[in-house]
């Protein structure tokens, strides 16, 4: 069995998943790294609110940022994260 502090954080990982609009960035994240501006534009969002999600998901360690000029690009943090999503697709899927 893990230790304690280990099961409360993978707990508080997956609340991060318990949100349908984080589940969207980040399928739009699987296709490329974007900007704020082009996330809220395919998610039909305001900036506002995809910059608090996505603080969210970098603060869980499911994003990471880099900064060209004054606009701020996230991509996925690791394939990691891909393979979460994957095996839960496959989960829910299954007959």
């Amino acid at each position: 069995m893990p230790q304690e502090e280990e099961l409360y954080n993978l707990a508080e990982l997956f609340k991060v998943f318990g949100d349908s609009t984080r589940i969207r960035i980040l399928f739009v994240l699987f296709e490329a790294e974007v900007c704020v501006c082009d996330l809220a534009q395919a998610l039909n969002m305001t900036q506002s609110a995809i910059s608090h999600q996505l603080r969210i998901l970098k603060q869980n360690k499911l994003v990471k940022n880099r900064r060209e000029g004054k606009s701020i690009f996230y991509s996925l943090a690791d394939d990691h994260v891909r393979t979460i999503i994957a095996q839960g697709l496959d989960h829910i899927e299954e007959d």
